[in-house]
């Protein structure tokens, strides 16, 4: 299954090419953006020294704790059991895809907050109601699910935070849709991925016309859960040279 959605930043412009764009997919990492907004809107001191733990609320009670092996970040893993600012954790949910830092994250803001950050965006249907790896949540029927009409949605809802969207430009993880444009384009961006599932969500800033919101989620045996040579990721970064090629055409179909 492969869902696009592509669209103009500018205003509220509707999108001008979408497939499969209302189909739920697994959100992978791509739930982490909802995290960072929650904590940013709601007051918690992001200055604020936090423990760095391994044990976390189940959505279902319970206890659970991440793997490092699941993990494509060390960092998070090698502070465990000292305190740290809880910005450096925010920072490395995002440009690291931590799990470990994602879980601590979600533990300092609520779940009603998480899901006011998507109804504020206007999405219909995704939701991120249990933390990564809680897999007792995830047995019971309690999943993170997005589409990648929402995924669109929920970063044009950044456009008054671009704290945040300046975070996102520095996401390590150089695949997916920005393997797919010129070296050097301006792209904020979080991609995810687990065995099955690859996606990513971006605001590509061309050079020579205004920014565009690309969303691409596909569910298939091509995701191999590999962090940067999963055969999903060049999947996407077709899509993305593709969307790239017709970058003028998109502001001028409205």
């Amino acid at each position: 299954m492969l869902s696009v959605v592509v669209a103009p930043w500018a205003g509220n412009a509707e999108p001008v090419f979408v497939r499969n764009p209302d189909v739920l997919h697994d959100a992978a990492s791509t739930m982490k953006v909802a995290v960072l907004a929650a904590l940013w809107r709601n007051g918690v001191n992001l200055a604020a020294d936090v423990p760095v733990v391994n044990r976390f609320e189940s959505a279902v009670g319970g206890e659970f704790g991440n793997d490092p092996d699941y993990d494509s970040d060390p960092l998070p893993w090698e502070l465990l059991g000292t305190h740290v600012p809880l910005s450096l954790l925010a920072e490395r949910m995002i440009t690291h895809s931590s799990n470990l830092a994602t879980n601590i994250c979600l533990a300092r803001t609520t779940p009603q907050a998480v899901a006011d950050v998507w109804r504020r965006a206007g999405a219909t249907r995704s939701c991120t109601p249990r933390g990564i790896e809680d897999y007792a949540a995830r047995a019971a029927g309690v999943n993170n699910l997005v589409s990648a009409r929402d995924l669109v949605r929920l970063i044009r809802s950044l456009a008054e935070e671009p704290e945040l969207l300046a975070l996102m430009e520095d996401n390590d993880f150089r695949v997916d849709l920005a393997a797919g444009l010129p070296p050097g384009t301006r792209i904020a961006f979080k991609n995810g991925w687990i065995t099955g599932a690859r996606h990513c969500v971006g605001l590509v800033h061309p050079r020579d016309c205004p920014p565009y919101l690309l969303a691409v989620c596909y569910t298939g045996p091509l995701a191999s859960g590999a962090d940067r040579a999963d055969p999903a990721a060049r999947l996407l970064a077709r899509v993305s040279a593709a969307v790239w090629t017709r970058r003028h055409e998109l502001h001028t179909s409205q």
